[in-house]
């Protein structure tokens, strides 16, 4: 057998010299395999993504195209297409279909997702659609009729009541309130019985009158009535004036209220006893002067009995001259102030004597029977003839009778005297009974100004006889 040659490699077995190489060749083909399968999977990953931007903006695209169409045609075409436009706009086209059949699973999670946002997109779209409301006409009258005849006082009587002057029309002008009904400017008008009369506005000025609700607003223009209840105005002009806001200012604290002339219904209530307390304000009373000490006071109804109606004199004209109409009548103008029901003060600014009202009872053919003081005791009388009592006045109180037993034993006066030379004052009882029996007299001595404060009282007994 021949010797190899030096320096020729040695023949290695097949078995042994094999092993490692092929295994090297082996993990190569693998890798490079993978490296391709990787870069064929993201390019076709890479085309799928494209191809679903590419579909979700066509969808887009798509979508607002078939939006616009429908709104262009939601007037012309019945409410079945506009649904079927809708319906077929909201569908996503067949090529979300293929992006999502793609084998890979990112491929596959990609084309979810575009088909997701593009769903999403197409239902807000077909949400923005919304169908506009039909209107229903209106009565708007623009223009302005040619002017007519102007109403007559007659008609514009008619105009103004309630239940009355239907199809009455003319030139005129009204005066009211406006308010806005069913969106139209209406005015209300205050008729002739105080119910309220609708008119609405037409013209030119339909659009601009409701700005001015709850404003006083006066129209002028053609008018007509259509129903008994209100009409309708063809405004030519108008003016409108903003409400006043009512402010209620509250008066000061120490400012006396303005004084007033009283009426005569209070006057007769100030001279009224029992009534009218609380009553102030200017007046002319008429009674008798009386004094009570140094006062002067003025008796204006009910004199001597528990009813009496009498009023303190103050002011400039309570001077020493009235002394001298002491048991006279006099007209006092001034400020009266009734306190209570029996009386108050009168501030007098002006005094006049008058004649006396009650015509007094002649005493020439009477037989009288007197009595002087506070004496209890019995006495007869003849019917219709005279019976006196003369009790002693003191300062701050009055002699007085009951007002029933006054009516039955006929009291005629009640005169105030004055005593001579600055003494104490009396006063007279006269009465002339005119019916026969026995009756007893109470009299009191009970405050000024107050009858039903009584400091004492006395008792008569008198028997009239026929």
């Amino acid at each position: 057998m021949a010797k190899p040659k030096s320096g020729a490699k040695k023949a290695t077995p097949a078995g042994k010299s094999g092993a490692k190489p092929a295994a090297k060749k082996d993990t190569t083909a693998r890798l490079d395999l993978i490296k391709d399968a990787s870069k064929r999977v993201a390019t076709s990953a890479t085309k799928v993504a494209k191809a679903v931007a590419d579909t979700a903006k066509s969808a887009k695209a798509t979508v607002k195209k078939a939006v616009a169409e429908a709104t262009e045609k939601v007037t012309k075409e019945p409410k079945e297409k506009v649904a079927t436009t809708k319906k077929a706009a909201a569908k996503p086209p067949p090529a979300a279909k293929t992006a999502k059949a793609a084998p890979e699973k990112p491929a596959a999670k990609v084309a979810a997702s575009g088909k997701v946002s593009t769903g999403k997109g197409a239902s807000k779209a077909a949400s923005a659609v919304v169908v506009p409301a039909v209107e229903k006409p209106r009565p708007r009258a623009t223009k302005l009729p040619p002017p007519g005849e102007p109403l007559t006082k007659r008609e514009m009587e008619q105009l103004l009541t309630a239940g009355e002057g239907r199809g009455v029309m003319g030139e005129g002008s009204l005066k009211g309130r406006l308010v806005v009904i069913n969106e139209m400017p209406n005015l209300v008008v205050v008729g002739r019985d105080k119910r309220e009369l609708t008119f609405l506005l037409q013209g030119p000025d339909q659009e601009v009158l409701p700005a001015y609700v709850n404003h006083k607003v006066s129209v002028s223009g053609m008018i007509r009535k259509t129903s008994n209840h209100g009409g309708v105005v063809d405004v030519r002009k108008y003016s409108a004036k903003k409400p006043e806001a009512e402010v209620v200012e509250a008066p000061p604290a120490d400012t006396e209220p303005r004084l007033r002339y009283l009426s005569p219904g209070e006057v007769s209530m100030v001279t009224a006893a029992g009534m009218g307390a609380g009553i102030k304000g200017f007046a002319a009373v008429r009674g008798n002067l009386e004094m009570t000490g140094e006062e002067f006071v003025l008796v204006v109804s009910n004199g001597g009995t528990r009813q009496q109606v009498s009023f303190l004199i103050e002011g400039k004209a309570a001077a020493k001259g009235l002394r001298k109409n002491v048991g006279h009548t006099l007209q006092v103008m001034g400020v009266v102030d009734k306190t209570s029901g029996w009386g108050g003060r009168i501030s007098a600014e002006n005094v006049e004597p008058r004649p006396s009202e009650t015509r007094t009872v002649s005493r020439d053919e009477m037989e009288l029977v007197h009595i002087e003081g506070e004496v209890q005791t019995s006495v007869d009388v003849k019917l219709n003839h005279g019976l006196t009592v003369r009790l002693p006045e003191q300062p701050g109180f009055t002699w007085a009778i009951e007002p029933t037993v006054a009516k039955r034993v006929g009291l005629r006066e009640a005169n105030f005297e004055p005593g001579p030379n600055g003494g104490p004052a009396t006063r007279e009882f006269f009465f002339t009974p005119r019916n026969p029996g026995t009756f007893e007299v109470e009299f009191f001595l009970a405050k000024a100004l107050t009858p039903g404060l009584v400091d004492r009282s006395f008792k008569i007994n008198v028997t009239v006889k026929p």
